[in-house]
This record gives structure tokens, sequence and C-alpha cells, in this order.
């Protein structure tokens, strides 16, 4: 005989009564005050809700949802910030935790499994996608996300039904900063709604019928309609007003800009890492450390809980100290271990090193390491640029080489690097990246310096470092491929934009006199990679771009 569950309808509410009952059900849950429960959701206005663990004021753009009446908000659950209107629907199965799957990646696919159930039922054929998607043909249909509370979980998702691709890319940081055509198409290609998908919208009643019977069969469970009971209606009357505030909305902050912080990025499989950091250098401590990112956490306490482990935490026991947290606490954290954390906050420690060749920590802060770099920047003898801050109208712009005309910032480096005796060279796409970093391995050449976007180092750091040379790469300036969301173009080489070397940081790597003109290489770096210029020209003239 199967369990018999609540189906709940809220209907269309605003971002605040939505996650304030998301809260309500839960705590309600958790006291066994309801029973197991799979409850729709729409919201009007629309909302940006940003994931748990996310700062606003780096997913959203804030001035453009004010005066577009669009909400923002905060879910109880991990994960990036998703752009919620009436034309999506939002599920979620409030449950006990008995008898479901103890670690998030089987419950993620096991929940994901009623939805791609609830989509054969209208005709679609669905994948699951981990961590914690849902595809059809490929592009996001639906993603997903859970938390818990005492004995009781929520895990929520949405369901793409139509989809306003401008006003999110808008309300999003994704980033973008003009929407053309070739933007929206961009996103086109990776997300999907069912309007797509089927040429036209079902009726809203038909789709929660489907959602209602896929999850059924998959929970092996027969659902009854039901209302919020007097519990639920009074938590939300009490604790809605914090749900409209400040200190839920922003409870992540941005550190305010202070000369002492130091920050890092650092890609996990299970997402991104954002580590912000005070140091007190004179006794080696770690004052402060604020972590943030679009990774899942559960329980929901976890990174507060090292924040808090790490605070006034000695440098040396820093990796002792997060190590011991996840053998104490094992939290569960789909695609993130404790090895990401120990890489995270190492990597902005490490940014302190930096301050001794006569950087700023917010200077320090903009570059990048590679392969233990610092150990080797006195070997540094080849220095890497990327196309994209070469000028459009540039006859060399996909070319190695440059004239050093003073038309752009390359152009400067190029007169630096040349005058430290080191040999620049501009990287065209990824696969000429990798296959110069190939060369120089060969020859023996073991540190160079670089520049590019910080997007860019995240998704592609673990290809530089198994490539097996070092190397300090600076930020670039003004707007990359990624920030228009050109990715796609950028690797076809049609990327119409120009970015900006931070010239002045490459200025003073060169005149801490750790690569200089006075260092005598062990061999001759410039003429060895020149010779093989020639063949990857040839190799690379037809794959212009750089991979997003």
């Amino acid at each position: 005989m199967c369990a018999k569950w609540r189906l709940l309808d809220t209907g269309v509410r605003d971002a605040a009564e939505n996650m304030c009952l998301d809260k309500a059900i839960l705590e309600a849950r958790a006291a066994n005050e309801v029973p197991n429960t799979l409850r729709f959701l729409q919201f009007s206005p629309p909302a940006v809700l940003v994931g748990y663990h996310q700062a606003v004021d780096l997913e959203v753009r804030t001035a453009y949802t004010g005066p577009e009446g669009i909400d923002v908000n905060r879910r109880l659950t991990g994960g990036g910030a998703i752009f919620f209107d009436r034309s999506q629907l939002g599920w979620e199965v409030i449950a006990s935790k008995e008898g479901l799957p103890g670690n998030a990646l089987g419950l993620n696919e096991l929940m994901c499994r009623g939805l791609m159930e609830a989509l054969s039922n209208l005709g679609v054929r669905a994948t699951f996608r981990p961590v914690n998607d849902v595809e059809v043909e490929g592009r996001k249909i639906s993603g997903t996300g859970g938390t818990e509370s005492g004995g009781a979980l929520l895990f929520q998702g949405t369901l793409l039904v139509d989809f306003d691709v401008e006003t999110m890319v808008r309300a999003l940081r994704i980033p973008t900063e003009k929407l053309r055509d070739k933007e929206i198409d961009s996103i086109r290609d990776r997300v999907t709604c069912l309007k797509w998908v089927l040429g036209q919208v079902p009726p809203l009643p038909r789709i929660k019928e489907a959602v209602a019977e896929g999850f059924a069969r998959v929970l092996d469970v027969e659902f009854e309609k039901g209302d919020l009971t007097g519990w639920e209606e009074d938590y939300l009357t009490e604790h809605l007003p914090s749900f409209r505030e400040e200190p839920w909305v922003h409870r992540v902050k941005r550190p305010m800009d202070n000369d002492r912080m130091l920050y890092s990025v650092h890609k996990a499989p299970g997402g991104l890492i954002r580590t912000s950091m005070l140091l007190d250098d004179r006794r080696s401590i770690i004052k402060y450390v604020l972590i943030t990112g679009d990774f899942f956490a559960f329980p929901d306490t976890t990174v507060l809980d090292l924040e808090a482990a790490l605070k006034n935490c000695p440098v040396p026991r820093m990796e002792e100290r997060i190590r011991t947290f996840f053998e104490e606490r094992s939290p569960d954290m789909p695609g993130v271990t404790a090895e990401d954390f120990v890489k995270a906050v190492g990597a902005a420690v490490r940014k302190r090193d930096l301050e001794a060749l006569g950087l700023s920590p917010g200077e320090a802060s903009s570059i990048h390491e590679v392969n233990d770099a610092l150990e080797h920047i006195g070997e540094a003898s080849v220095v890497l640029l990327p196309y994209c801050a070469k000028m459009v109208e540039c006859d060399l712009r996909y070319d190695e080489d440059c004239i050093e005309c003073g038309g752009c910032t390359v152009g400067v480096a190029y007169e630096l690097a040349h005058r430290n005796n080191m040999e620049p060279i501009t990287i065209v796409n990824y696969e000429h990246l990798m296959s110069v970093l190939d060369d120089m391995r060969e020859l023996g050449i073991s540190s160079y310096l670089g520049c590019c976007c910080e997007p860019f180092f995240a998704k592609h750091w673990d290809d530089m470092e198994r490539a097996g040379v070092s190397g300090l790469l600076i930020d670039v300036e003004h707007t990359s491929c990624y920030e228009l969301d050109e990715e796609k173009e950028a690797k076809l080489g049609n990327f119409e934009g120009q970015t900006a070397l931070n010239v002045d940081v490459l200025e003073k790597l060169f005149a801490s006199g750790v690569p200089g003109s006075d260092r005598e290489p062990a061999q001759d770096p410039v003429g060895t990679i020149k010779e093989k210029k020639g063949d990857r020209r040839r190799l690379f003239t037809d794959e212009k771009g750089l991979e997003g």
C-alpha cells in the first residue's frame, strides 16, 4: 500500500512569501506537524533568487531589478542565482529523510528522476545531468537543490515552461553588457523550456498533474490535495517580515573594499568557491574569512561553521583546521572536498607573498597562480598574452607576434617583455595555449608570466596545472568574452570585443627584479620558442579565438 503524501499548491505569491513558506513547511515537517508534501509554487512579481551561500551584489544587477519591480530574495538552498516569473513552475518535496538516499548525489538523482517521469508524461524525453540538472537534448530544463532541518529535508526545483531570456539576462550577472541577438542565441544553446520543445505551452493544470504523477511513480506514494495548516499559517504570519528585510536578503555580503583584503577563486567540480580574507601579517593569523559560491552544502550552516573555525587561525594550521573540520563534521557537499577548500583558502593566503614583490593587496589579488609559480618566478622567461587585448582591426590580432605600434596594451606588454629579456607570445585560442605550454615543458622552460580573465582561469586552471609549467596570470581589465557571454563566438575567432592588460601590475612584476634583464638565462628561450612558431601558426590559423 502506497504511503499518502500531501499535494499542496500555494499559488502565485511574491518571493518573500514563497521563501518564508519554504521555511515554514520544512520546520513543520521537522516538528512532525505536517505529512510529507509535494508543493507547487509560482512567483509574481518576477524574482531573482540567489543561492544560500551567494552575495547579492555579485550575482544580481540590482540597478536593473529595482526599477523593473523584480524582487530579490535568498533561497534556503545552495546553488546559483535563478530568475523566476509566472511562466515557470516551482516544485518542492518536503519530507522526512527516512527512507530516502542519505547522500546528496543519490537524492539529487532520485528527485530528478521524478521530474524526468513528469516530462515523459508530457511527451518529452529528459535525462539527468549530475550534479543536479535535468536536460532535454543537452539543454537544461530544470535545476534542483536541497537543504535539511532536523529529520526533514526540502528538495526544490524549477520547470521552465516558457522563458523570458531578455529579462533574465538583464537581471542576473551572467554576465552580459549589451543584449544582442547572439547573446540570446548563446543562452538558448544552454537551456530550453516546454514551449520550445513542444511548440506550445501545455495547460498549467496538466503540467502540475504530470509532475504529481511522475513523483508518485518514482517515490511510490499517493497524493491527496491539502492546504496549509494553522501551524504553517502562523509561522508565515510571524516570520514573513524577516524574509523581506536586509539581514536575510543580504545575509552574505561582499566585503567592503579593504586595502588589506585578499581574494582568490577556485573551481571545484561541484561549483565555484570564492574566498575573501583579512590577514594579520605580523602574527600570521587569519583574522576573518568569507567563503561564497554556487556550491551546495548540507547542513546549510556548514560554510558559516567553517568560517568560524578559521577565524583567528594561525596560517600554518589552516590546512589542518580545514581537514579536521571535514573529518569531524562530515558535511555533504557534492563535488566539493576538504582539499578544494584547502586550495581555495590557501590561494588567498599565498597572495600575501606577492606583496613582497612590491604589489598592493588589491594588485596581488588580481594575480592567479599555477603550479606554485611563486617558487619559480625567478625562472620566468616567457610572457603569454590573450589576443582579445589587441585591437579588433589589427592585422595581427590572431597572430603570435606584435609590431608594438602602441595602439593597444599588448604592444606595451611586448615592449616590457623584450626589455626584460623575455619572449612575448600572443595566445589565439585554448588549443594554442596548451600547445605552447607543451613546447615550453619540452624545452625545459619552467615558468611564465601571463594575462587572462578570472573566468578563464577558473575554468582551465586544472588544465594549466596538468601542463606542468608554473605561471602567474594577471587579470585582464575591461570586458571579456565571458562578461559578454560570448565564449562561443570567441572560440570561433569572432569575438569583437577588446579587453585591456593590466600593464601596471605586469611592470611591477618586472620591476621587482625577479625576472629581469640583468638575469642571464641558462638557455635561449627566445630563439627556441620562435623556432616553433611557424609550425604552430599553420596549425592554429583556422582555429582562431579563445575557448570558453
